[in-house]
């Protein structure tokens, strides 16, 4: 089902031939990787439908070679993960009795680039590259001088960013002989990308929603509250207790860590190559984050060239304001998960215990903030904003009624921000190049956008009394939020 939703995601356009002006020519802009004839008589010229890789159909986009790690790049590096029991600095192999080894490697590496297999870009293959679209309706609804362009990650079998790394994990478990994998899922995304991955190398994948009582950590979170709403913290407990208790299973993570913004990377990677294509430098890269994985994807690439002082461009996280980590989060050392068997991440949190209210962008319902994101953000390599999901919804539908895609409520907050900025434009006179992430379409999601049609959609925030930061370095504690109720065998 989320092959064919990916697949009906797809939009045409005509290829343009060499003959057209290099304005047309750049206009014309990439589809997924499938091509359509339309039959035609002799006397008449055949029609070509041609999908491309790039906004410009004279550009050959490859799929990258490597993933980028910024870690190698930044001046100062981020802070360690803590053990969870022991408040030391985590050894890798204390992360032996959730992940296979290569993927710990990649957890902790300085390395600039790292290979990927052939076998994942055989996969990769399938959807990758992904258009770099330029939305040339959307500025003529808005008036704007801007230009827009968008990095549309929605062609994949999952309908979203997602595969870019499940592929990768399934593959490093499969060739470490794991039989088994389990992880949890917010919106749905990850957890049918995981699944599509698994079965291409013959694991088993258990996906966890939550709250359950599959789990002592769900049975928990149940009995304090029977009408829980679940978040990605409890569903990350969950699958983490399956996985560090069965010695056949592995736990695969959908965002927060290292080696999933590495994989993302190609994101980067790819439009790079496309932005260099259009003789177009970005002005300002703008994604929506929860856990950060699709923002670190398209942004981390360009962050390196702005380091290196080739462009200058500026980088703006968009997060929901019922979920606002990165704008009134704390940094601080805390547990990924709600009942604390995760490593100790120094990140942007509102706590381990916070539960986010139940906003159609589930993707986005994280208390923390990718360690990395973190520290860039500290670093002052970025900004960021929280939008309200009203505004977030009523921006996807201006692009819905333009673009001819629906987006997933969760790029819908970078749809938000970028036609604020175009609006902005138009106020100044700035002709800026925008590039926002468009990380997945949201044919999943025809009921969020039923209920704001409906006008029973609300705005919810994130008062200052619901922020829950931890008391550096998180000590434990009983119950939930605690770990004094589940002791896991972590290596030591």
């Amino acid at each position: 089902m989320a092959a064919a939703a990916a697949a009906s995601a797809s939009t045409l356009r005509p290829a343009v031939s060499q003959a057209a002006g290099p304005e047309q020519r750049a206009s014309l802009l990439c589809t997924p990787k499938h091509r359509h004839r339309v039959a035609a008589s002799a006397s008449r010229r055949s029609l070509r439908f041609t999908a491309r890789a790039s906004s410009n159909p004279g550009a050959k986009v490859s799929i990258p070679k490597q993933w980028y790690n910024l870690i190698a790049d930044l001046p100062v590096k981020p802070p360690p993960p803590l053990h969870p029991q022991t408040h030391q600095p985590l050894n890798p192999s204390d992360l032996s009795p959730l992940f296979p080894d290569e993927l710990i490697r990649q957890e902790v590496t300085d390395e600039r680039f790292v290979d990927i297999p052939e076998e994942v870009i055989d996969v990769y293959k399938l959807w990758r590259p992904t258009p770099l679209i330029r939305a040339r309706r959307l500025e003529k609804l808005l008036g704007t001088p801007a230009k827009i362009y968008y990095k549309y990650e929605g062609t994949s079998p999952a309908g979203s960013h997602k595969p870019n790394t499940a592929v990768p994990q399934a593959w490093y478990n499969a060739a470490a002989g794991v039989k088994n994998v389990v992880t949890e899922t917010g919106a749905g995304q990850w957890g049918s990308a995981l699944s599509f991955a698994s079965s291409l190398f013959g694991l088993n994948c258990e996906v966890h929603p939550s709250p359950s009582t599959a789990t002592e950590a769900g049975k928990k979170i149940l009995e304090a509250d029977p009408s829980s709403p679940g978040s990605l913290g409890i569903a990350i407990s969950e699958a983490v207790e399956v996985a560090a208790t069965n010695a056949d299973t592995k736990y695969c993570l959908g965002s927060v860590l290292n080696h999933v913004l590495l994989h993302q990377t190609v994101i980067g990677e790819e439009c790079l190559e496309q932005m260099a294509a259009l003789g177009e430098t970005p002005d300002v890269v703008i994604g929506c984050t929860g856990g950060g994985s699709n923002f670190g994807g398209l942004a981390f690439p360009f962050l390196r060239e702005k380091l290196r002082g080739n462009m200058s461009p500026a980088f703006r996280a968009v997060e929901p304001a019922a979920c606002p980590t990165l704008t009134k989060g704390v940094y601080a050392y805390d547990f990924g998960d709600t009942a604390g068997l995760t490593p100790l991440m120094k990140m942007h949190t509102l706590g381990h215990g916070f539960i986010p209210d139940p906003i159609h962008a589930g993707g986005l319902r994280y208390h923390g903030m990718a360690p990395l994101i973190s520290h860039v953000y500290e670093l002052g390599f970025m900004d960021a904003i929280a939008i309200q999901q009203t505004e977030c919804f009523q921006a996807a539908l201006q692009f819905a009624r333009t673009e001819g895609i629906i987006p997933a409520p969760e790029p819908a907050h970078a749809i938000a921000a970028a036609i604020r900025e175009a609006l902005e434009c138009k106020r100044t006179g700035e002709e800026k190049v925008i590039l926002m992430a468009m990380c997945g379409h949201g044919h999943f999601d025809l009921a969020a956008y039923e209920k704001y049609l409906r006008g029973d959609m609300v705005d919810l925030s994130h008062p200052a009394e619901k922020l829950r930061p931890p008391s550096p370095p998180c000590p434990k504690s009983d119950g939930i939020g605690g770990t004094a109720h589940m002791q896991l065998e972590w290596s030591k």
